[in-house]
């Protein structure tokens, strides 16, 4: 994965944005912004706002390292103006990131490849909120929203169905609770990086995701070799029947009580998180690149689908 020549000079990393994720976001782009002027770029850090035109007009950057999380910078509308702007970006195109954020229409993606999914329902919030629309344990959540936002973890002893919150959106996914270990597995173009195992005292929530000390990982995870292996070709194949291009991350369960016919999928990443505590540059560390050999790679990795 090493990189010959640079193809860019002068770049822009996207931060910030409006999204339930906007903080998550600003401490991957300084961390980004950090890594790559380290690695010789000239890097200017914009928060996405409704500026954004303007500002790229007038930075006229080689290429932009995408950093956003969430709604607007990772659903295909920020890839969509870049391509407008014929500037290369990094990360997923617009169909792909489209695709990987509704967790409904990914999964539909996921069962035609072949890949283990499990049992899930759209519906509307009212209804969750007066009724089981799936047998518990059952897990609601937003359907095109990243980090364990909104989410609501419904036991099989439940007394009644989630009060959910009205911030959560109109329609939400239901989905069937997949017992057992937390994993994931990054993609860098072709190559699955490793399998990590994340470790938490209860849900993996948006705290165990982004504070230190709020989730443990073991990386490489202690795994049955046929597991490993299935767990790396899954998430290759789903990045490859989204149509993802760079990096993505694939998340998966794993009930260890059932061997491979346990191992499911859930969702996949186009835009990873990159804070102090993410988990795919540590499975970029494993294989050998340091945090800025990473980000390098990612922008160089920079390209419009049209």
């Amino acid at each position: 994965m090493g990189m010959s020549s640079r193809a860019f000079r002068k770049v822009v990393v996207l931060k910030g944005g409006p999204s339930a994720e906007r903080e998550v976001s600003l401490s991957s782009g300084r961390e980004c912004a950090a890594a790559l002027r380290a690695e010789g770029y000239e890097v200017t850090e914009v928060e996405a706002g409704p500026d954004l035109v303007a500002r790229l007009q007038e930075i006229a950057p080689d290429a932009v390292f995408n950093a956003l999380h969430g709604r607007w910078g990772e659903d295909g509308c920020v890839q969509g103006l870049l391509e407008w702007l014929q500037i290369p970006y990094s990360h997923s195109g617009v169909l792909a990131s489209a695709l990987a954020m509704d967790k409904q229409r990914s999964k539909d993606v996921y069962r035609a490849a072949g890949l283990p999914v499990v049992e899930s329902v759209i519906a509307p919030r009212d209804e969750v909120r007066v009724r089981h629309v799936m047998p518990p344990p059952y897990v609601v959540k937003p359907n095109n929203e990243g980090s364990s936002v909104g989410v609501y973890l419904v036991h099989d002893d439940a007394n009644g169905p989630p009060q959910l919150s009205d911030e959560m959106p109109a329609t939400v996914m239901v989905e069937a609770f997949a017992p057992g270990r937390e994993l994931t597995v990054t993609v860098m173009g072709e190559r699955a990086l490793g399998v990590t195992d994340i470790l938490t005292d209860g849900w993996y929530d948006y705290d165990a995701k982004y504070k230190p000390g709020g989730s443990r990982h073991v990386c490489p995870a202690e795994l049955p070799d046929e597991i490993e292996a299935l767990c790396l070709d899954h998430a290759l194949a789903a990045h490859r029947a989204l149509g993802c291009r760079g990096m993505s991350r694939t998340d998966f369960r794993w009930d260890d009580t059932k061997g491979a016919a346990g191992l499911v999928l859930l969702e996949t990443n186009t835009q990873p998180g990159m804070t102090p505590t993410s988990l795919s540059p540590e499975q970029a560390a494993l294989a050998g690149m340091s945090f800025g050999q990473m980000c390098a790679w990612i922008l160089e990795d920079a390209s419009c689908d049209r």
